[in-house]
């Protein structure tokens, strides 16, 4: 049974930073495809980042690259968002995922996963 368990996040105000982790069970980080979604009130959820095998690059949303960081630690079977340079619209529910897949076409980037943790909330504030 697959079980991911997000921690660390919180309220900040624009500019700061934050890091969330996720706690696996029951699924190796490092030897799958992990993944962050958020869900904003009244949108959909969204892909954030996502890491496949260990030699790949990460991939990320336009609209976090270069500011989060997608990491993972095999030893801690944890997976880890690093948010820095938050902004206001980040606001978000941010899940954990495990078996994300990412698929690109003509309307964009489609994001899916298998598992789901419960979700952190991360509030920023300008």
């Amino acid at each position: 049974q697959v079980q991911l368990v997000e921690s660390g996040g919180g309220s900040v105000q624009t500019g700061g930073s934050l890091r969330l982790s996720c706690a696996a069970s029951g699924y190796a980080v490092d030897m799958g495809r992990m993944g962050w979604f958020r869900q904003a009130p009244g949108k959909q959820r969204e892909g954030v980042a996502r890491v496949q095998k260990v030699r790949d690059q990460p991939f990320y949303a336009a609209s976090v690259r270069g500011r989060f960081t997608i990491s993972r630690d095999a030893a801690k079977n944890t997976v880890y968002l690093q948010m820095n340079d938050l902004k206001p619209e980040d606001t978000a529910l941010y899940y954990c995922a495990a078996d994300v897949n990412t698929a690109f076409d003509s309307t964009g980037t489609k994001w899916s996963a298998s598992y789901w943790g419960q979700g952190t909330q991360v509030t920023v504030s300008s």
